[in-house]
């Protein structure tokens, strides 16, 4: 999968997990999806490089829209749209 990268997308939920080790990224992107209504967008930050595979490849695995990832300095913003129930 192509790594897009975007800016200013509005989420609904942020979930900041800089600082947390693997595999927090994937537990956290889960437990936030199941809150969310479909069409709500999810933003993950964290600084884990291994999420850059991780997190798409649990989109297209679950059925989830993955609108891409915004790159800073210290760490990554990556935006799920919720597109279906979890």
């Amino acid at each position: 999968m192509t790594l897009k990268f975007v800016e200013n997308i509005k989420p609904d939920v942020t979930a900041d997990i800089v600082y947390m080790m693997c595999p927090m990224h994937l537990l956290k992107l889960d437990e936030e999806m199941k809150h969310l209504e479909n069409g709500q967008i999810l933003e993950i930050m964290t600084d884990y490089d291994g999420a850059l595979e991780d997190i798409p490849g649990w989109c297209e695995k679950t059925g989830n829209e993955f609108l891409g990832i915004e790159e800073s300095e210290y760490f990554y913003k990556f935006y799920i749209k919720k597109a279906r129930q979890i």
